[in-house]
């Protein structure tokens, strides 16, 4: 069950498939593909791994987590087309979100719960805007999917580079962003479980996506277009749509309170629900009665 749930959430070593698919679709439907399915897998995996006293599951977890952000933020290092940059963009944040799932102690489940509903939240907002973004430079056939496409981009369109940066950012996990908190939330969530070591890999990990999201930003801002790139306006859906991301990337950054209470009692309900379950699957001790 961990395997066909961890391919469906790009998890490391099932993520093999998700950097020519990313590449190859279209940025709109890799955009849905990669934020409604992937959330709707991880509240199926919210229910196995927490609602089923399963052994071994917290190596299990453990080991894709780890593996997940290393793989996904060294593979991000070399890639210059932003869509494949993008997919192993996704692999690294499903780490981050499988390390709240490694909080199996009953003391440690209501806060592992409640940080991956609100990691899932924050992910959701900041990486649809960033496909919408990308989507629409790319202009019809998808031409301009490289960094050297988006030399420059800052001066020709700077509210879409704007827009860009504000979910960059938030990915990488700059304060005032909903990745922030996210990130922030499930890295202390984390060493209260004593989870020392998955936390030390996944702050590593995010010093070392920054390189790569900081490189688009750089391009857009301080280099000089090598060749021209027509920039079209911004259709009115579109523009919704991104300024509902932004609102949303940003207050779940500074605003958090909200969703955060949310997400913690939905987090209690399903821990409740949970302890009968592994209640029916401990073995019923048989007496003989004279």
């Amino acid at each position: 069950m961990f395997v066909g749930l961890g391919f469906k959430v790009a998890a490391a070593p099932f993520h093999i498939w998700t950097p020519d698919v990313y590449e190859g679709a279209p940025a709109p439907i890799v955009g849905f593909m990669s934020t409604a399915p992937k959330a709707a897998a991880f509240a199926v995996l919210l229910r196995i791994v927490f609602a089923i006293n399963a052994p071994g599951r917290f190596w299990l977890v453990w080991i894709s987590a780890a593996l997940s952000m290393t793989l996904g933020n060294v593979g991000a290092l070399v890639q210059s087309n932003v869509k494949r940059l993008l997919a192993y963009s996704s692999i690294a944040h499903a780490g981050y979100l499988l390390v709240a799932f490694a909080m199996l102690a009953p003391q440690d489940s209501v806060t592992g719960i409640s940080a991956a509903m609100f990691y899932t939240a924050a992910y959701a907002a900041m990486n649809v805007g960033a496909f919408a973004v990308v989507s629409h430079f790319a202009n019809a056939g998808e031409r301009y999917v490289t960094l050297e496409d988006y030399e420059g981009l800052g001066r020709t369109s700077p509210l879409l580079a704007a827009t860009l940066t504000i979910f960059l950012l938030s990915l990488i996990g700059i304060p005032m962003t909903g990745g922030f908190f996210a990130k922030f939330y499930v890295f202390s969530a984390a060493l209260k479980a004593n989870l020392i070591w998955l936390t030390l890999i996944g702050v590593i990990n995010s010093a070392i996506g920054a390189y790569y999201y900081l490189r688009i930003i750089v391009v857009m801002y301080m280099r000089e277009p090598r060749k021209e790139v027509p920039v079209t306006p911004i259709p009115f859906a579109l523009g919704v749509a991104l300024a509902v991301s932004v609102i949303a990337t940003l207050y779940l950054g500074m605003l958090p309170n909200r969703v955060l209470r949310y997400t913690q009692n939905s987090a209690q309900g399903l821990v409740q629900q949970a302890i009968p379950a592994q209640a029916d699957t401990l073995p019923v001790r048989k007496t003989r009665t004279f």
